[in-house]
């Protein structure tokens, strides 16, 4: 009944709000002669535009002797361009009205603009000149060398429990560039030369490496005018894009360490190899991450939340990466309580998982879960926009944004016993105690 009722509601706002009859994302795509690739999604139930590129290119393509490359040019792309000057980028969006950010992960950075619709020239302007003329020069780099080794003290290096990220990948990982996260190493930023990253500029953010995406109320015709006129004589790269084909071994015994933090209560951190996002055991895995601890009324908080009282906290998630990937279980003891009780009792949660399959009225709940949140991750403009571009950075697909519910829905109780039983093993995972330092 809800599912009729929610396709109705798209059939009735879908000609406005750039959904078909039929519930679907509605968007036009095209690559120009330089290799740009474009989407075009048109929402015209309010007056405002996304703008936005998404790189293919993230932590993973990094030389391993100078990470965090990615993320470093995600904060220095908004230096300014040959035609901007130094900090004034983002004063061009607030004086709009609008708001811009951008995001790094292994996979892919992103940039965009939100901004009025009748400002539609302004954003594709200004990520024309990101592509064309950012300034990769001496005082820019020197200035971001210190907000990004800043950042990494602040988020990662300081806070209780911010090197969980960094321990696990580089516990997990022999081989892989997933072995470091993001933010990189502090040395290799600090040490890295003005023409690394201007050679690193060069390679990655071209043409030929990026999508174009517009989401929101705007017309074609001009879209494409302009889009033309920014875009179409940038230059496309000529070196050849580095796409790492490592494989990581498979795994055949467990990784265990213990690491010592500023932190009042110790934590349990379980790490599993999974595969890659898209494929058909990533969905299983997704749905066994939310039938274990997605909300208070799931398995592992039941048990050792309510039942038991032996965590304050349980979670687990998968990571979605373009490469096989992990899913995190992160515990917090209650106080009092012994690490390896709560991992044991974690570990017994999991076991019944792999023996067991689940009740109809759980596997209903989980398709139900994922139904609304799969909306909801489609429901603004801002969120289409990137899973647009997602869908075809990752899988040169773009309409796997409309196929998303078919691949949940395709997994049955059998598919997620099979995931837990073939991923969800002590020879599959690393496991990492984080206990406070000794005074």
């Amino acid at each position: 009944m809800k599912k009729l009722l929610l396709l109705s509601l798209l059939v009735v706002f879908g000609l406005a709000s750039g959904f078909s009859q039929n519930g679907k994302i509605e968007f036009e795509e095209y690559d120009l002669d330089n290799g740009l690739h474009v989407i075009l999604q048109q929402d015209h139930t309010t007056p405002n535009i996304v703008v936005s590129v998404m790189y293919h290119v993230g932590s993973k393509n990094e030389n391993p002797e100078l990470t965090g490359f990615a993320h470093f040019f995600e904060h220095l792309m908004f230096e300014g361009t040959k035609n901007i000057p130094r900090h004034q980028y983002d004063k061009y969006v607030s004086r709009a009205g609008g708001e811009l950010n951008a995001n790094t992960s292994t996979d892919r950075t992103y940039y965009f603009e939100m901004l009025p619709s009748n400002q539609l020239a302004l954003g594709l302007w200004l990520e024309s000149e990101r592509m064309l003329h950012a300034k990769v020069e001496e005082i820019g780099i020197k200035t971001q060398k210190g907000v990004v080794i800043q950042e990494k003290k602040q988020r990662y290096d300081n806070p209780p429990y911010g090197t969980i990220l960094p321990q696990t990948m580089a516990h997990a990982y022999e081989k892989h560039p997933y072995r470091w996260t993001p933010i990189g190493d502090e040395e290799h930023i600090r040490n890295a030369k003005d023409e690394d990253f201007m050679n690193f500029y060069k390679e990655f953010y071209v043409p030929n490496n990026a999508v174009l995406t517009i989401c929101g109320d705007f017309e074609k015709a001009e879209a494409k005018k302009l889009i033309n006129d920014y875009f179409a004589e940038i230059p496309k790269g000529t070196k050849k894009i580095y796409r790492p084909n490592i494989v990581e071994p498979k795994k055949t015994a467990e990784v265990r360490d213990t690491v010592f933090d500023n932190i009042q209560l110790p934590a349990v951190i379980q790490a599993y190899h999974i595969p890659a996002v898209g494929t058909s055991d990533f969905y299983a895995v997704d749905m066994l991450s939310k039938l274990m601890t997605d909300g208070k009324s799931s398995r592992l908080y039941k048990e050792l939340v309510d039942n038991q009282q032996k965590a304050i906290q349980l979670m687990a998630f998968p990571m979605p990466y373009e490469d096989p990937g992990l899913t995190l279980a992160f515990g917090i003891p209650n106080m009092g309580v012994d690490p390896k009780a709560l991992e044991d009792e974690m570990d017994k949660e999991f076991a019944v998982v792999r023996d067991e399959l689940i009740s109809d009225r759980e596997f209903q709940k989980l398709r139900n879960k994922i139904e609304n949140e799969l909306v909801s991750s489609n429901s603004t403009i801002a969120a289409r926009a990137e899973n647009l571009a997602t869908a075809y950075t990752y899988f040169k697909d773009t309409e796997r944004v409309n196929k998303e519910l078919e691949k949940y829905f395709a997994v049955t109780k059998e598919d997620i016993r099979n995931v837990a039983k073939k991923y969800f093993v002590p020879e599959n995972r690393v496991v990492l105690y984080y206990l406070p330092k000794q005074k």
